[in-house]
């Protein structure tokens, strides 16, 4: 479901219990993406039936935590560091 433009022309917030697409925009995901994530369970949500649901707290507190685990980006130019054969 899309997140429809307010008259201020700014996307709608994202609701407190969201499917796998609004997830996907919220995170800025492919569907495909999150689903592996997801299964893997890599990402906190609930499946109800065949319908996966995430809570917009839960996954909020996910991603503040998940900073502290976070992998620092690599640098995009240089040598590599490491072995010398």
């Amino acid at each position: 479901m899309a997140r429809t433009l307010r008259a201020t022309g700014r996307a709608a917030p994202p609701p407190e219990v969201m499917t796998i697409s609004d997830l996907a925009q919220y995170l800025q995901l492919s569907k495909s993406s999150l689903y592996k994530l997801v299964q893997n369970g890599k990402i906190p949500g609930q499946k109800i039936g065949k319908h996966w649901r995430f809570h917009k707290g839960v996954i909020d507190r996910w991603l503040s935590a998940d900073k502290l685990h976070a992998v620092p980006p690599r640098s995009r130019g240089g040598k590599r560091r490491g072995k010398v054969p």
